[in-house]
C-alpha cells in the first residue's frame, strides 16, 4: 500500500509483510543508502472483522520503504514560471494562491474610490464609442476596396466598445440609474443583434463559477468522452477550437441566448424583451440598410465590422481565461479566490484597442469585483499589483500566446489541465499541425 509523508516531498511504498491498517506514522528515518525506513505504532487495541484476535498495544515495528520522489507543481518554483512564461508567451505567471486567501481578503484591499459610479465618464464612454464608430462607417464609405480591412477593424474594434458599455450596464457598474441602465445596455447591444438580459443571466453565472468544470457559462474545454462520441463531428470541434476560434463566439451567441429553455421561469419574461428587441432591429435595420446600400453594402456595413467584434470578442474571452497553466476544477475542488485572481489573465493591447474597448482587457479587478466600472479598473488594477502582484497572471498580446492557445488548450485533462488534438488524434489534427508551422512564435 502507499501513504504520504507531506514535508519529505517524497511518496512511501510499504511493504505489506506486515497489516498497517491499525498503525500510525511516528517517526521517518533514513539509513544513508537511499533506503527509509518508517516507524509505525499500533492504534488501541481492536477486533477485526475477518479473525478473531487481537491486536496487541504499544506494539511498534520497522517497516521498509522504497523512496519515489514526486515531482512538485512547476508553479511552485518561481525558476519554473519563469520558463513557462517564456514558453507561453506571458510576461508573469502567479505563483499559486494560497487556499486560506479568500474574495474578501482581496477585495477590502481594493480603495474604494474605485467602486464609485461617475455618469460623467460614464457618457464620454458612450461619446468614444458612437464617434468612432460613425468614424468607422464613414470610413467604409470612402475607403477605396483595397483599404476596406482597415476600415473593417477600426470600427469591428469600435462597436466593440458598444459590448463593453452594455456589459458594465449588465453589472449595474456603468450609472446611478439602474432603469436607465437597462435601457443603454439594451440599446448598445442592438448592432451586435445581441439579447441583453439573456447575456446578462447567462454572464452572471460565469462570474460566479469562473474555470468551474460544468458550471461556468464561458467557454469550456472539449471533453474527451464527447470527443470520442461524435466522430463525424470531430473535424469540426477541431476546426472550432483550432483555426476558427477567433470567431467562436459567434457559436457560443447562437446557442447559448435565443433558447428559452436555457433560462430560469423568473427569467424567461426579460429575455423575451430582449429577444424581442434584437428582432425588430434585425426587421426594421437590415432592410433599411439594404434598401439604402443594397446586399453588399449590408456585407460592407454591417456583417463585416460584426465579425470583427466577434473577433474581439472571442480573442478577449479565450486570452482571459485560457492557457496551459490555468485549470478548470470540479465544484468540490474549486476556490472562488485562486479562480478570479490566478485563473484570470490581465493581457496589454495596443493603446488604440484599449481605448475603443474601454479597458476591458484590465481584467483582473473586473473578476475580483464587477461592481468596478470599467473606467476605475486601471487604478484597481494598480492596487491588486501592488497587494497581490506575485499572483497574478499578465502578458502583452503577442503571436506566441496565440498560439499557445489555439493549438495546446484543447481536451480537458485532470491532471496536464489540457490536451492538444494532435495528441488525442494526431491522424485528423492537420488543422492543428498546420497552425504549429504557419503561426510565428514572437513574443
Amino acid at each position: 500500500m502507499a501513504c504520504s509523508v507531506a514535508d519529505s516531498g517524497f511518496l512511501f511504498l510499504a511493504s505489506k509483510k506486515r497489516p498497517i491498517h491499525s498503525t500510525r506514522i511516528t517517526q521517518v528515518a533514513s539509513s544513508g543508502t537511499g533506503t527509509y525506513f518508517l516507524k509505525w505504532e499500533s492504534l488501541p487495541q481492536i477486533r477485526s472483522k475477518q479473525k478473531s484476535c487481537l491486536i496487541s498495544l504499544r506494539k511498534t515495528n520497522v517497516v521498509r520503504a522504497v523512496a519515489v520522489p514526486i515531482a512538485p507543481s512547476p508553479l511552485d518554483s518561481a525558476e519554473d514560471r519563469k520558463q513557462l512564461s517564456e514558453m507561453y508567451g506571458f510576461r508573469q505567471i502567479g505563483e499559486p494562491l494560497p487556499h486560506k486567501v479568500t474574495m474578501k481578503d482581496i477585495t477590502e484591499t481594493l480603495p474604494k474610490k474605485v467602486f464609485e459610479i461617475d455618469n460623467g465618464k460614464a457618457l464620454k464612454s458612450v461619446l468614444i464609442s458612437v464617434t468612432s464608430y460613425t468614424l468607422g462607417l464613414f470610413m467604409i464609405a470612402k475607403a477605396p476596396w483595397y483599404l476596406l480591412p482597415l476600415a473593417w477593424a477600426w470600427t469591428g474594434t469600435a462597436v466593440t466598445g458598444f459590448f463593453v458599455i452594455g456589459h458594465d450596464c449588465a453589472h449595474k457598474s456603468f450609472s446611478k440609474n439602474k432603469f436607465l441602465e437597462d435601457i443603454i445596455g439594451t440599446l448598445a447591444f442592438l448592432p451586435l443583434i445581441y439579447p441583453y438580459e439573456p447575456w446578462r443571466f447567462k454572464h452572471d453565472r460565469h462570474h460566479a463559477k469562473t474555470n468551474m468544470l460544468h458550471e461556468d457559462t464561458a467557454w469550456q474545454p472539449v471533453w474527451k468522452e464527447e470527443f470520442d462520441s461524435v466522430p463525424a463531428l470531430r473535424k469540426a470541434i477541431i476546426f472550432g477550437y483550432g483555426p476558427f476560434r477567433p470567431w467562436m463566439s459567434i457559436a457560443h451567441w447562437w446557442l447559448c441566448h435565443f433558447n428559452l429553455k436555457k433560462f430560469r421561469p423568473n427569467e424567461i419574461n426579460r429575455v423575451k424583451i430582449s429577444l424581442g428587441c434584437v428582432f425588430a432591429f434585425m426587421a426594421i435595420g437590415w432592410p433599411l440598410i439594404i434598401w439604402k446600400t443594397g446586399i453588399i453594402g449590408w456585407i460592407k456595413f454591417w456583417l463585416m465590422p460584426w465579425l470583427g467584434y466577434h473577433f474581439w470578442m472571442s480573442t478577449f474571452t479565450m486570452v482571459h481565461h485560457t492557457a496551459p497553466h490555468i485549470p478548470f476544477k470540479n465544484s468540490d475542488e474549486w476556490n472562488a479566490a485562486q479562480a478570479q485572481l490566478n485563473g484570470t489573465v490581465h493581457c496589454d493591447y495596443p493603446s488604440w484597442i484599449e481605448v475603443l474597448c474601454h479597458d476591458i482587457n484590465v481584467h483582473i479587478p473586473h473578476h475580483i469585483s464587477p461592481r468596478i466600472p470599467s473606467y476605475n479598473l486601471r487604478a484597481a488594477h494598480q492596487s491588486l499589483q501592488q497587494n497581490w502582484g506575485k499572483y497574478l497572471n499578465e502578458a502583452s498580446w503577442n503571436w506566441r500566446l496565440m498560439k499557445t492557445i489555439l493549438t495546446i488548450c484543447h481536451v480537458y485533462d485532470k491532471e496536464q489541465n489540457y490536451v492538444a488534438f494532435d495528441e488525442v488524434v494526431p491522424e485528423e489534427a492537420q488543422p492543428i499541425t498546420f497552425l504549429k508551422k504557419v503561426m510565428p512564435d514572437y513574443a
